[in-house]
């Protein structure tokens, strides 16, 4: 039952996203009248996390940069619909917009069918890294959608840590840090940092696994252990031996760490459930899947 939707809009001053915000609004007051829903506008630079707690629906209008900025806020009971305010199959200028679900020629079907419960639910994995200061302190970054960055916050200066993994891989590494990402992705930037072309992943296995990369780690140290990247279900942990680090979740909210903490990443975050209308998130990377 549909009873509060909170949209969640870009907002920077261009024509196209305040056309694409008119129409949305447009429609939704249609809807309002005719059932009574409650509708709540934000920009995406006020939004809060207490904003999202009593929303049956999340509308997020902007592009991936927008959704992923906002997600990490978004539990996993609450569904997330994306829709694009500037598609680039519009305007070769405009957003790829591969976590959107829907557009503004679209809106007026999409909507109905998500208050109607047709709609394609997604249920998205997360990733997600707790810090262990060396005072036992305990700290959880914000969940990732796409990827996790592990570093030195100086990335002049090497990352060095520890890594560990399982009963295969206990190193020490100088890299320029370590780069996790969900399936779907490693399409935003994990693919630009590792060679893995070709390497297609089990169906059964997309949920509970995840990918790892020692960022520009020395070619020799390269090895097939899981070291230098892995598709893996099993924690990473990272003991830094750095003066400064951080974590950056999907390119936005940074956690910083100090030396001798621990970092555990692994995928168990809370899941986001994305709404799409005409095709599955999966049926987009369909080439990266085994038959």
């Amino acid at each position: 039952m549909i009873d509060n939707i909170l949209v969640v809009y870009k907002k920077n001053f261009e024509e196209i996203h305040d056309q694409a915000l008119e129409s949305i609004r447009n429609e939704l007051d249609i809807i309002v009248a005719e059932c009574g829903i409650s509708v709540d506008y934000s920009a995406r630079e006020n939004v809060r996390r207490t904003d999202f707690i009593e929303c049956d629906l999340v509308v997020v209008l902007g592009g991936d940069g927008t959704l992923t900025s906002i997600a990490h806020s978004v539990d996993s009971d609450t569904p997330v619909m994306g829709v694009n305010s500037h598609p680039r199959s519009e305007d070769e200028e405009g957003s790829y917009g591969f976590y959107m679900g829907s557009d503004p020629t679209n809106f007026a079907a999409d909507i109905r069918s998500v208050i109607e419960g047709t709609a394609i639910v997604n249920r998205l994995p997360r990733l997600q890294a707790e810090i262990e200061t060396t005072s036992g302190n305990k700290i959880r970054c914000d969940p990732a959608l796409n990827d996790l960055l592990v570093a030195n916050t100086h990335q002049y200066q090497p990352s060095k840590y520890r890594i560990q993994r399982g009963q295969n891989v206990d190193c020490k590494q100088y890299s320029s840090g370590c780069l996790f990402s969900t399936f779907l992705g490693q399409g935003a930037w994990y693919r630009h940092v590792v060679n893995i072309e070709g390497t297609n992943f089990p169906v059964s296995e997309i949920n509970n696994h995840y990918l790892f990369v020692a960022r520009d780690l020395p070619r020799a140290e390269r090895r097939e252990d899981g070291s230098y990247w892995e598709w893996t279900q099993q924690p990473t942990v990272m003991t830094s031996d750095m003066h400064r680090g951080y974590v950056v979740s999907d390119g936005w909210d940074e956690t910083h760490f100090t030396r001798g903490s621990t970092i555990t990443i692994d995928i168990q975050g809370p899941d986001l459930q994305l709404l799409t209308f005409r095709s599955t998130m999966l049926d987009r990377v369909a080439n990266w899947l085994d038959n």
